[in-house]
């Protein structure tokens, strides 16, 4: 069994930042691909930035610039620095990671519960 365990959401003026972790810990073989997603109420889950073993990083468009995801992968955990914010980014944001339980088995996408990011105006 995997557990993405996320921390650092709360409440911010507009203007200003938060950063986001993510723990992973578990039945854990490798990890691929780490990411944030989140979700605006009423709204479906959208990308925010992805992360690969390698580095790699990829942004959505309404995050280019201002946010910047990273990695540990001696840890397993990956975190989210968002400055700039404004009152659009509030929303949950889910941490994922495609993990891999043993060699050889695919990888599987597994979710954490979700932290609330609020941005004032």
């Amino acid at each position: 069994q995997v557990q993405l365990v996320e921390s650092g959401g709360g409440l911010v003026q507009a203007g200003g930042s938060l950063r986001l972790s993510c723990a992973a810990s578990g039945s854990i073989f490798s990890i691929n691909a780490m990411g944030w997603y989140r979700q605006i109420s009423g709204k479906q889950r959208d990308l925010v930035a992805v992360i690969t073993t390698d580095g790699t990083t990829n942004y959505a468009d309404f995050v280019k610039g201002r946010f910047t995801i990273s990695r540990d992968n001696t840890k397993n955990t990956v975190s989210l620095q968002m400055n700039s914010l404004k009152p659009e980014d509030t929303a949950v944001y889910y941490c994922n990671a495609e993990v891999r339980y043993y060699y050889g088995l695919p990888y599987k996408p597994h979710w954490g519960q979700g932290t609330q990011v609020t941005v004032s105006s």
